[in-house]
């Protein structure tokens, strides 16, 4: 059985935008395409509403470049533990209410037992800083964290 990967947004949109001027930015676009091409098929990956949301938003174009790359992936739902978990992670004070998004992408990959979370948002998912304190607000709430992480670190070694 594959392990289960939840794909939050900045995935899709670092695997089909446009090379940054930006070199940090473009080795993460770079990185994000080497893994869709080398590594995506050893993951069973899922979405959410939130995901196709956002994917859905800004320019046209690009939106419709991120919603195709997403059309194949299956929707996890969101449920009412979902909707509480998120609670439960912003009123602590872990991730701020102008991220409650990020909260609920976490949320939702743990109340459905997702083994990895993968994002490039590392202010406010992928944060050494906040990752304890998410993992406990998780379990306080019957629901195991699932590993945070960049595709960096889910390439074979």
């Amino acid at each position: 059985m594959k392990p289960r990967l939840y794909l939050e947004t900045t995935i899709p949109s670092y695997l089909t935008s446009w090379p940054s001027r930006d070199l940090i930015v473009t080795a993460h676009q770079q990185l994000t395409k080497e893994w869709w091409r080398a590594r995506r098929d050893a993951f069973e990956i899922c979405i959410s509403q939130f995901v196709l949301d956002e994917a859905g938003a800004g320019d046209a174009d690009a939106a419709r470049e991120r919603l195709e790359v997403l059309k194949p992936l299956p929707l996890l739902d969101i449920t009412e533990p979902v909707v509480q978990l998120a609670s439960a992670l912003l009123r602590s004070g872990v991730i701020p209410e102008k991220a409650a998004r990020d909260a609920a992408h976490i949320a939702v990959s743990a109340v459905h037992c997702i083994d990895y979370l993968m994002t490039w948002n590392c202010a406010h998912i992928a944060n050494a800083m906040i990752i304890k304190t998410v993992q406990s607000i998780c379990v306080q709430n019957g629901f195991s964290c699932p590993v945070i992480c960049t595709p960096e670190e889910l390439m074979e070694n």
